[in-house]
């Protein structure tokens, strides 16, 4: 399953996903772990040192391989200085599998060692010195759109991504990737404001969105989650001193998280798995190139000197069955 975490800065959705990342990890499962916040603090919340997670090699850096390898022998992509971040897979394509090796793997993502298990972490790269006044951070997280875009997954294997701040997933169609978002939301008004947001924004293109509530203190907090999200709130979180631990860099054992917690994301987990039977490649692929042809208008055509509606396969049908070139 594909699993994004949103939230307003400050929310929590960094530690969240960072915890939920160690639960799915304890179970054995195979993870591959995404930092697409410009922030980049999931590798640190997953307990590497500033300098090992300062080190992590960018997305972004090896975009000219990525586009390389996902391009495959797909002959409606004449180069890969013709892919953008929204560019779809056709026949000839090559595809990302959570459980394989392969050569983007390879080059973008680490190993990070957890108790009872290990995943694997890839991160977009922060802003550098050039970027600084001239860039706009979404043209770092093309990456990973290009690379979910690419992507299959099947039963028991998990994407985990950290998403950016705020609304801000809506400046491409990567909010559209995911078989579920965890919006996590503080039992405030400024709390509950991007969750109106997301709610507002996704609602016509089928998003299944559940509110994890974080920073939960008693009664009150709860009754305010229920009244401003409805249905919509899964499970809470409260105080943990493991997670203030963890933050101090001297995190114990994770199977001495608060039994409370834990059971807050067994019901993640469960809610994650329960979107596998809801999947409709159809509609993944029709969104994908929806977008697609939405950025080939505004700026792709003209940025790459070419026609990229022609990059659109119209038989070809993402999936777990598609069987792509070695």
């Amino acid at each position: 399953m594909k699993i994004a975490f949103v939230g307003k800065g400050g929310s929590g959705k960094t530690t969240l996903s960072s915890l939920f990342i160690r639960h799915l990890a304890g179970t054995g499962a195979p993870v591959v772990a995404i930092d697409a916040d410009i922030n980049q603090h999931l590798g640190a919340a997953l307990g590497l040192d500033e300098a090992t997670a300062a080190g992590l090699p960018a997305l972004g850096e090896h975009l000219p391989l990525v586009k390389d390898h996902l391009r495959g022998t797909n002959p409606r992509i004449a180069s890969t200085e013709t892919m953008i971040k929204t560019t779809p897979p056709g026949e000839g394509s090559r595809l990302l599998r959570v459980r394989e090796d392969n050569p983007v793997y390879d080059a973008c993502a680490r190993l990070v060692e957890l108790d009872g298990g290990a995943v694997r972490l890839m991160v977009t790269g922060p802003f550098t010195e050039a970027d600084l006044g001239v860039a706009c951070y979404h043209s770092k997280t093309g990456a990973v759109e290009l690379c979910l875009n690419h992507l299959v997954d099947g039963p028991d294997e998990y994407v985990v991504v950290d998403m950016t701040a705020g609304s801000d997933s809506f400046a491409s169609g990567m909010f559209t990737r995911f078989d579920v978002t965890f919006l996590v939301a503080e039992p405030t008004r400024k709390g509950v404001s991007v969750y109106r947001q997301y709610k507002e924004y996704a609602r016509d293109f089928g998003i299944t969105l559940k509110v994890v509530g974080n920073k939960v203190q008693g009664p009150d907090d709860l009754d305010f989650l229920r009244e401003q999200v409805g249905d919509d709130l899964l499970t809470t979180v409260g105080h943990s001193d493991w997670v203030r631990a963890m933050e101090k860099g001297r995190p114990p054992r994770f199977g001495l998280l608060e039994d409370a917690n834990r059971r807050a994301l067994r019901a993640l987990h469960t809610a994650a798995d329960a979107t596998y039977g809801l999947r409709d490649w159809d509609r993944y692929t029709q969104q994908m190139i929806h977008f697609h042809l939405k950025n080939a208008r505004s700026w792709g055509n003209e940025r790459t000197g070419a026609d990229l509606a022609a990059q659109v396969d119209p038989g070809f049908v993402l999936g777990e069955g598609v069987v792509a070139p070695a």
